[in-house]
């Protein structure tokens, strides 16, 4: 069934990736539509490096380069192969015109086994969720509670009702396939209760003493738990953004969990309820961000006295932050933060994005200059930020 939809914004990037570098790394959560997305790739040819046979024929990786030149070829689930950096290090030096797409499930294997031998060689992509693109072609964008109840993994997102295996079946997976091969994780129920209250605690600031005596674990080990989660893409941690004010936070992040299927499941939540939207609209808004801008420029903003941006965004070097505050209503925002933030941050555009906006309205609040947006267009906004 997810055959029938096209992603085309991650096949445009994709394109544009590879126009620029030979070599392209997609990584993304385990089901999040990497395979299905590659397959979609006009003109390609897919090598499942699980399969014994295919990683038979990359034992010589010169050779089966050479019998691929000018070819577009998709390595899935590379850190399968017992030294994946090889063969796109020959790759990106000797073999220029063969393309090459790898797969895999976190970013932490093209650290590790990738080590610097790849350092200006590649590009990297980070397969989100269901983004809005997604959703227009996937006929979901006027059913935005059911993209947040059932969350943005094509498979599940399409499913006739939610069901609990689903979600027991991809944290099997994800202990098994993406941990256990990289991790020596003693205490796997510690970890998972941990996981569990990350996730259930979604879009919260992340205080590290608070989670280590319910999960029966020092603080350092709770420390190193996130990192896993973090290196792995299954939580984003947003830091905050300052510039040395002793009233701004300056070390305490926000943590998210990647997807909002999972926040609902963690919660129990077998429907929308208006007060939920409030905290899954930011999920889908910071889906959005991931989609274009890498996430180092992507942070939140609060001060001691607790006046908070949810997003602060540096769309390119030099730029002034855009300011985002997501909203389940129009009615419920206050600019008293956003004039907290302007008055030490003074340039740069300022968005409230709501669910219940219908179209794109800038409104004065003193002397701050708000664009109203509607989550529906929010794209197109990012699109035309980054110029």
């Amino acid at each position: 069934m997810v055959n029938v939809y096209t992603r085309s914004f991650w096949l445009n990037k994709i394109n544009v990736a590879l126009s620029e570098r030979n070599v392209l790394w997609l990584a993304g959560v385990r089901r999040v539509g990497k395979t299905t997305l590659c397959r979609s790739i006009p003109n390609s040819t897919l090598f499942d490096c699980e399969l014994p046979r295919v990683r038979r024929m990359l034992e010589d990786p010169e050779f089966f380069l050479n019998e691929r030149s000018d070819q577009l070829i998709v390595l899935d689930e590379i850190h399968r192969l017992i030294n994946p950096a090889e063969i796109l290090k020959i790759a990106a030096d000797h073999f220029p015109k063969v393309r090459i797409v790898a797969t895999g499930s976190s970013t932490l294997v093209a650290r590790n086994k990738f080590s610097d031998t790849l350092a200006g060689r590649k590009k990297t992509i980070w397969l989100q969720p269901l983004n809005l693109s997604d959703l227009r072609a996937f006929d979901m964008l006027d059913n935005l509670d059911r993209r947040m109840l059932y969350g943005g993994m094509p498979e599940l997102a399409l499913s006739s009702r939610l069901k609990d295996d689903d979600y027991l079946e991809w944290m099997d997976a994800y202990w098994a396939k993406d941990l256990q091969e990289l991790y020596s994780i003693g205490k796997k129920a510690s970890f998972f209760r941990f996981f569990e209250l990350l996730i259930r605690q979604s879009g919260d600031l992340f205080e590290a003493t608070a989670m280590a005596a319910p999960c029966e674990v020092s603080r350092q080990t709770i420390q190193n738990y996130l990192s896993i989660l973090a290196e792995t893409l299954v939580v984003h941690v947003v830091r905050p953004y300052f510039s040395g004010r002793a009233a701004e936070i300056k070390r305490q992040p926000k943590v998210y969990a990647f997807d909002t299927g999972f926040v609902c499941y963690a919660r129990s939540w077998e429907t929308i309820r208006a007060d939920d939207r409030g905290l899954l609209i930011e999920h889908l808004i910071l889906t959005e961000l991931l989609s274009f801008f890498d996430r180092s420029r992507i942070y939140y903003w609060r001060d001691k006295q607790k006046r908070e941006i949810d997003f602060v965004v540096k769309a390119n070097r030099g730029q002034a932050p855009i300011a985002i505050e997501c909203k389940a209503a129009m009615t419920r925002f206050n600019p008293a933060a956003m004039h907290a933030f302007r008055k030490q941050y003074p340039k740069g555009e300022n968005l409230v994005v709501s669910l219940d906006a219908i179209t794109q309205k800038k409104q004065r609040y003193g002397d701050l200059i708000v664009n109203h947006i509607p989550f529906q267009m929010l794209d197109k906004i990012l699109t035309s930020a980054i110029g």
